[in-house]
């Protein structure tokens, strides 16, 4: 048996888990990205495209990025996982507000797969509204092969639409529990980077034209290689809390020794998830008044249309509304992910302390603190970074190519499927050391 474990098949075995979750995660992206090319029943999906390319900059193009171009091509994949995340948001918002759900969640798994359940129905319920309203601002605009009055037209296409949606929602929850990474965020990073070669293309032609000069090419590019830079520099800082250990006698020489540790506090504890947050709460309502307000007539669509131009990219109001939303969920989703009092009673019980700190109550309340600090940095560097491509544009007219949320999200989530690859990795190497070790067969010996 021994043998078997310091062979190079006991070694290929321990990493088929790997390989296996590596290959479904590609073939769910490959869906994913195959889906978006099936069209919506009796939409025209050219008329579609026409109306993108004169909207560029707006939100239109913002949620073209997140449904990684299946709205430019009008798929049924058009919607993307924005009604998914929009449910999530709703939902952890009444799980923290309300009683009932506060109890399911503190109930274990089976409370969590019920709060998933709602999940999902609110998810098919908003669906079933950015559906609806996508559909008839399109065909208000003359964009639909038939009728827009016809009862099917509408039946088919809005089924379409939220038919694609759940299956986002779906695949997405595949990938989170058979593939590698969180899968919302997978899918999100598959669809912005199919978008990058077509931005760089779109790039070097501007340049061949002189639309663009070559050295202000160059310093775009460098700037975004600097903001990579920044964000795998921030995105690795921690603050190491100390921690020792009760002290143990050690053996009967009497001495005493003490274990020294860290508790690791990242500066972004909260990850990407507040960028995508944000832009799916101003995604939402100025889709909505957007396609209500290009369908209405009158002075009501006049004001829809208004406010979806107020709070687009590149405008004042914008700025405010997305970094006080990212830094809104950035606080909010450290809260609900990190818990300072479990980890301060954790210790305490593990008799583990802080040099200097009252373990318990004195303990959660340091923590909380360094925490709060480490939030406040990492929160604003997460706006800056989000805004600042947005910032050159409207104040300097400097072109950028790839939004500075589109950067962020690719950047963390490929940082984050590495340490989960590596974490793998180090399994599998564990393992294989146990079994060089041969401690079973040692117990059983003794």
């Amino acid at each position: 048996m021994a043998t078997q474990g310091n062979s190079p098949l006991g070694s290929q075995k321990g990493l088929g888990e790997l390989w296996v979750r590596l290959k479904f995660l590609l073939l769910a992206i490959m869906v994913y990205r195959l889906g978006t090319h099936i069209p919506v029943p009796g939409i025209d999906p050219e008329q579609v495209a026409n109306l993108l390319s004169q909207n560029q900059g707006t939100m239109l193009g913002m949620f073209n990025m997140f449904s990684g171009g299946a709205f430019e091509r009008m798929s049924i994949l058009a919607l993307g996982i924005m009604p998914y995340i929009s449910a999530s948001i709703i939902m952890q918002m009444m799980t923290a507000v309300t009683p009932t759900l506060e109890a399911l969640k503190k109930e274990g798994e089976a409370g969590r797969r019920k709060i998933s359940q709602y999940t999902r129905y609110l998810t098919v319920c908003l669906a079933l509204v950015q559906a609806f309203v996508m559909v008839r601002g399109l065909a208000g605009q003359g964009m639909a092969y038939a009728e827009y009055s016809a009862l099917s037209f509408y039946v088919i296409a809005v089924v379409s639409l939220v038919t694609g949606a759940v299956f986002m929602m779906w695949l997405g929850e595949q990938v989170t529990e058979r593939g590698i990474g969180n899968g919302i965020s997978m899918l999100i990073f598959a669809g912005i980077v199919a978008g990058l070669p077509a931005a760089v293309g779109s790039a070097f032609e501007s340049a061949r034209q002189g639309d663009i000069h070559l050295l202000m090419l160059l310093a775009i590019a460098f700037a975004a290689v600097a903001v990579v830079w920044f964000v795998v520099r921030m995105e690795r800082g921690q603050r190491r809390i100390t921690i020792q250990y009760a002290r143990k006698q050690v053996g009967r020489s009497g001495q005493v020794a003490t274990q020294t540790s860290h508790l690791p506090l990242k500066i972004n504890m909260a990850g990407v998830i507040p960028v995508i947050f944000a832009s799916s709460i101003l995604l939402f309502p100025t889709s909505i008044a957007q396609w209500m307000g290009s369908s209405s007539e009158g002075k009501g669509g006049e004001l829809l249309q208004d406010f979806a131009a107020m709070i687009g990219p590149g405008q004042p109001l914008n700025f405010v509304l997305f970094g006080v939303l990212i830094i809104l969920f950035c606080f909010v989703y450290t809260a609900m992910m990190y818990n300072p009092k479990e980890v301060a009673d954790n210790l305490k019980k593990g008799g583990a302390y802080i040099p200097g700190i009252r373990p318990g109550e004195q303990s959660a309340k340091y923590i909380d603190n360094v925490l709060t600090r480490l939030t406040v940095v990492g929160s604003l560097y997460i706006a800056a970074v989000a805004l600042l491509p947005q910032f050159l544009t409207a104040s300097a007219n400097i072109p950028v190519y790839v939004g500075g949320t589109s950067l962020l999200i690719v950047v963390v989530v490929v940082m984050d499927f590495m340490s989960q690859v590596q974490s793998h990795l180090m399994t599998h190497q564990y393992d294989s050391v146990m079994k060089k070790a041969n401690l079973q067969s040692y117990g059983r010996t003794r």
